[in-house]
């Protein structure tokens, strides 16, 4: 993990909210099914540069309240046959947490090692819960950007 400053930048995509509890839950969990609708529905041109982020972001309270999750990606054409949400991701410090390998399991241990690093008496750094992101640089790597003070 190493701490990055990131410039800020508009991410368009389709959004749900949801908890953690239910997230554990196979059966209520939503960010499988938002993430399969948006690779349905978005057509991203990887080839041109355009990239694809996970927005967490309307945080009700910490890791035990709702939030917004955003599927999204950084295109300037957009799709006319869906409404997109907009969401700006902050200019700000981030801690960034990077695994490389196969999805969805890199996802997987990205935020595991986020819990465990916060959950942590050690952690040098204190978890903000304004706007955290994901970053996918290409198919097997992930960058997991979680807003810090």
């Amino acid at each position: 993990m190493e701490i990055r400053y990131f410039a800020g930048k508009k991410i368009n995509g389709i959004a749900t909210r949801t908890n953690n509890a239910a997230e554990m839950d196979p059966n209520n969990g939503k960010i499988g099914t938002l993430w399969q609708t948006f690779d349905k529905t978005v057509p991203v041109d990887y080839r041109n540069g355009e990239r694809v982020y996970g927005v967490y972001t309307n945080y009700q309270s910490d890791q035990t309240g709702e939030f917004t999750v955003l599927a999204g990606f950084d295109g300037k054409l957009l799709p006319r046959k869906i409404n997109l949400e907009q969401v700006v991701i902050p200019e700000g410090k981030y801690l960034v947490f990077t695994h490389q390998g196969e999805m969805p399991q890199i996802a997987i241990d990205a935020w595991t090692e986020v819990w465990h690093y916060f959950s942590s008496e050690q952690a040098e750094y204190k978890r903000e819960y304004s706007t955290d992101f994901e970053f996918y640089p290409n198919a097997n790597q992930i960058d997991v950007h979680i807003a810090v003070s």
